[in-house]
């Protein structure tokens, strides 16, 4: 049987979480959510989910309370499931890789359809996908959350370059504790940590992993002897002031160099070189030798969204920004990464459009038109040691949406075991299975642990 919500929010563990959100301790381990069908036992439903990551899952888990699991259909390729914000932190030999997955049945909501495929067309117009095993599916409804597209091979030498050592990347489960071992095997010389000149998802990650590696040199003795440099193809180091002013003055504490509007282009990992172009003088590059080299790739929408008719110029689904329903086609929605949506692309902001699509959704079913709007809410926990964040929360103007009755800009203990504990307990059981709609259930979780 699902355990009930309120057993998991309620739970001593639970209450426990939410009261060392202030004290700054705890752990605790995950619940296994229901095993779904793996699949296709009809060719028409009428919510058809594409994608099996975080916006897919936890569209389902709330479709299926909407129209019956029996007319839900999610198509995912993938066999396991991935938190993978919880990265950061493997990468700096705080987690294990292990635990940031699960096998994908276990998170396909019970009695949903789990499609094993991928999708290869989209006919928004004829209200139909197509898959690579040949197959044709009908929707009344199509959810698109596809999620954002790691294109290494855009750099040159990679991703070839990561069997050498030295090298690593936290944004893909193939090269994250190649991260972990080039901190470990790091003597002297120069740490380069890169961000490309794309749109990514998690943008603080490049820098989380850049904090991590210093506090690792100065834990191990190895401070003195490495030039830590952030290369980012951005001209600031935040996009939120005041975050930014808070990130500003860390860096100017442990003597980090930050050079902007350097982009990556080429690594030459057997020499153990980056090379950079400076986006201010198009053709001017520069040659950075590095003992170690944390690499953020480009990314992009996925392939098929490019080629499709829901794609905007750029390639990303082209949706309302306050009701997420896209622009043309009034059956079709976007969720997190794939879509245009002008915020920052992470886990806590598909959190909160989820809520929204949701009441969109429902709306639309009404035939009423959707009045609930979404306002750009996104999270960064920004992990500047091993025992550390600053939680940034902001909106579509930048401007702070902070969850607690405190200043989130200071290096805080707990928003550290929020982050490394709390959160992923709330992903899985949760987030995934429909029920957190953004920062609301933070609030109440900290306002229950003061009770």
């Amino acid at each position: 049987m699902m355990v009930p919500l309120a057993s998991v929010v309620f739970s001593p563990r639970a209450r426990l979480f939410a009261h060392f959100l202030r004290l700054g301790t705890q752990q605790a381990g995950p619940l296994q959510l229901h095993t779904g069908a793996c699949c296709a036992a009809k060719n028409y439903y009428e919510v058809l989910v594409l994608g099996g990551g975080s916006g897919g899952i936890t569209m389902a888990s709330r479709m299926k309370r909407k129209v019956g699991a029996e007319n839900v259909a999610i198509i995912e390729p993938s066999e396991r499931h991935f938190y993978q914000p919880i990265w950061t932190l493997v990468g700096a030999g705080a987690k294990q890789l292990s635990l940031s997955g699960r096998p994908t049945a276990s998170v396909i909501p019970s009695g949903v359809e789990w499609i094993k495929a991928t999708v290869v067309e989209l006919n928004p117009d004829k209200n139909c996908v197509y898959m690579d095993n040949n197959k044709e599916i009908s929707y009344k409804y199509l959810i698109i959350a596809l999620g954002i597209q790691l294109d290494y091979e855009k750099i040159k030498g990679l991703p070839e370059g990561f069997a050498h050592p030295k090298i690593g990347s936290n944004y893909s489960v193939k090269t994250v504790e190649k991260t972990w071992k080039a901190l470990q095997d790091f003597k002297e010389g120069n740490a380069v940590f890169t961000f490309p000149n794309t749109p990514v998802k998690c943008a603080g990650a490049p820098q989380k992993i850049m904090y991590l590696a210093e506090a690792y040199f100065r834990k191990t003795g190895k401070r003195s002897k490495a030039n830590i440099i952030f290369n980012s193809s951005l001209g600031v180091i935040f996009g939120v002031k005041k975050y930014a002013d808070a990130l500003q003055e860390i860096i100017q504490e442990r003597n980090i160099t930050v050079n902007f509007k350097q982009n990556l282009i080429e690594v030459r990992a057997d020499k153990q070189e980056a090379v950079f172009e400076n986006l201010d003088k198009p053709g001017e590059t520069q040659v950075i030798s590095y003992e170690m080299l944390h690499v953020t790739p480009p990314m992009s929408s996925p392939d098929v969204l490019k080629r499709s008719p829901v794609a905007d110029a750029a390639g990303w689904v082209d949706v309302d920004k306050d009701t997420l329903q896209h622009k043309k086609y009034p059956n079709v929605f976007g969720i997190g990464d794939c879509t245009n949506l002008p915020t920052s692309k992470t886990a806590a902001a598909v959190a909160a459009q989820s809520g929204i699509l949701d009441r969109t959704i429902s709306q639309i079913m009404k035939n009423q038109t959707p009045k609930k709007k979404y306002d750009g809410y996104t999270s960064c926990p920004l992990v500047t040691g091993y025992n550390r964040v600053i939680l940034a929360e902001f909106d579509y103007r930048a401007q702070p949406m902070e969850t607690f009755p405190f200043d989130q800009s200071k290096e805080r203990l707990s928003m550290f075991f929020m982050k490394a504990d709390l959160m992923p307990f709330l992903y899985w059981n949760v987030m995934l299975r429909g029920y957190w709609g953004g920062p609301a259930f933070l609030r109440k979780l900290f306002h229950l642990g003061m009770s």
